[in-house]
């Protein structure tokens, strides 16, 4: 019995983030109620409320949902990065950018990161930030797993590299999505190109020697 009610509370939530995302997508998060949600999830309002407090709370989960796919697709190329310092930084970042919309809108996106700015002291903010730090750490991982194949020089510290390149790529991004028209080809040519020369900088003698071999 316990089993079958986890698995009813489980169904109800995920019915309530699919109509937070069809719903804001379609209409923009502010345009829409939680009654609009409540409806479009065959759920009573009380329902939502049992899951989430606010209608931000609700914006911020889709947001966690993406992330959380992210992170996981992201371990494989973590464990595998590809053959060029380049390509595998770029190919984390990608991974990164490609699915960013499948779940939230560009409009959805600038209103979960005000949420995060606005209310920074709130679970919300925090959870934002959180989730952030996931992806930066991630991001070391990758530096970390190329330093141990020997490509990029073992003296750089992994984590201050991992914010930077975390900290260039999630600029690149707010840019992408304050801009309505900005495509995401422009975006992965663009930040491949500033990846090129932190590439370099970062090789080791024998990865520049091999390439060039």
């Amino acid at each position: 019995m316990a089993g079958l009610r986890a698995k009813q509370k489980a169904d109800r939530e995920k019915r309530i983030l699919q109509a937070a995302v069809s719903q804001f997508g379609a209409r923009g998060y502010h345009s829409v109620r939680i009654e609009d949600l409540a409806e479009a999830a065959e759920v009573s309002v009380g329902t939502v409320y049992n899951y989430y407090r606010s209608k931000g709370d609700i914006l911020i989960a889709t947001v966690a949902m993406e992330v959380e796919e992210v992170l996981a697709s992201g371990k494989g190329l973590v464990a595998a990065p590809p053959a060029d310092v380049h390509d595998a930084l770029c190919a984390l970042i990608f991974s990164y950018f490609d699915h960013s919309l499948n779940y939230l809108s560009k409009e959805m996106w600038r209103s979960a990161m005000a949420l995060s700015i606005e209310a920074s002291s709130t679970p919300n903010g925090r959870r934002y930030s959180e989730l952030d730090q996931r992806l930066a750490a991630q991001v070391t991982d990758m530096i970390l797993s190329l330093q141990d194949r020997g490509d990029v020089r073992g003296e750089i510290d992994p984590v201050a590299l991992g914010q930077v390149v975390f900290n260039n790529l999630n600029q690149m991004f707010i840019e992408f999505v304050k801009n309505d028209d900005a495509m995401l080809g422009q975006l992965r040519n663009d930040v491949s190109r500033q990846m090129r020369p932190i590439s370099d900088l970062i090789a080791t003698k024998a990865y520049r020697v091999s390439r060039t071999a």
